[in-house]
């Protein structure tokens, strides 16, 4: 099968890289400095203290999807629309896009701009791209994937490469309840520019995780959704289970990159004020991301 990857970033690279160690033909769609470096010397993946090098094709153009069954839609969830018109002229009428992004209503969004299958999957990793065409795996990596007709081929797919995957009825509320963990800590360790787990060490900080929780389960029931499992186990598990990984929020704060807290925080308080629910802790986080982002781009 060719699976084409579009936004070759940290998540895109390291599940095209494992697809492509199963003997996929993989193509990653990247930035220039990712794209010259895996043409040159192959995807660099290293995963549990193995390092290899995965040779596998990589271009900075979203053609390069032509003949793609499957995309991964890697995009950064502010960046869903202009990816979607670039990567369209290119999709067959049978190509499925499953998209592999932060935040909750992406796959919709997709969905109003292609005729095409799409697919929403919640994803479970930790990874970072720590040079060019360098994927580092901090752990995890399972996949959540909603119900339609290539849903099953697409899992055995994912499983035959050793990447956990899983079809559930309720992938609206999985995404949600990872959008609360991402509300809890993303904003968070970007502003401190902190680990999970020395920033769950601060002071006041799982206080206010508390506050965010509580005003992001709050939108969500108004917004007539089941957040599964027990979500105050779950953000405690990430500073136990993931110690040393920063946010995405955080590497995007670092590098000086737009961030995409209008969709995490910033989308729980446009829900709650479409709902009537107060959010003033996630508004607070949301706004000082933000006032970073403009001093940044001064």
């Amino acid at each position: 099968m060719k699976i084409a990857v579009m936004g070759a970033g940290a998540v895109g690279c390291y599940y095209g890289g494992m697809l492509a160690r199963a003997g996929n033909d993989v193509v990653l769609i990247g930035r220039p400095q990712h794209v010259d470096a895996i043409n040159r010397e192959g995807l660099r993946l290293t995963k549990g203290g193995i390092d290899e090098h995965i040779l596998l094709s990589a271009s900075t153009q979203a053609s390069a999807a032509q003949g793609a069954k499957l995309v991964l839609f890697c995009v950064k969830s502010t960046d869903t629309e202009s990816a979607a018109a670039e990567l369209k002229p290119s999709l067959l009428a049978d190509t499925v896009l499953l998209t592999l992004q932060n935040g909750v209503d992406n796959a919709d969004r997709l969905r109003a701009l292609v005729p095409q299958e799409v697919a929403a999957a919640v994803v479970y990793v930790a990874t970072e791209m720590v040079s060019a065409g360098h994927v580092l795996h901090h752990g995890r990596g399972e996949l959540v994937i909603e119900p339609s007709s290539s849903a099953t081929d697409i899992a055995r797919t994912m499983i035959e490469a050793d990447i956990p995957t899983e079809i559930s009825d309720n992938v609206r509320g999985a995404l949600w309840a990872k959008l609360i963990v991402n509300c809890a800590y993303n904003a968070m360790s970007a502003i401190a520019q902190l680990p999970y787990g020395k920033l769950v060490q601060c002071a006041g900080v799982t206080d206010v995780m508390r506050d965010i929780v509580a005003e992001c389960l709050a939108v969500a029931k108004a917004d007539g959704v089941t957040v599964p499992g027990d979500v105050d186990v779950a953000i405690r598990k990430i500073a136990e289970t993931m110690p040393g990984q920063y946010s995405s929020t955080a590497q995007d704060v670092a590098r000086n990159k737009r961030t995409e807290i209008d969709h995490l925080n910033g989308y729980v308080m446009r829900r709650g004020e479409a709902q009537g629910v107060p959010t003033p802790a996630n508004r607070v986080l949301r706004t000082l991301v933000k006032a970073i982002e403009r001093r940044q781009s001064t």
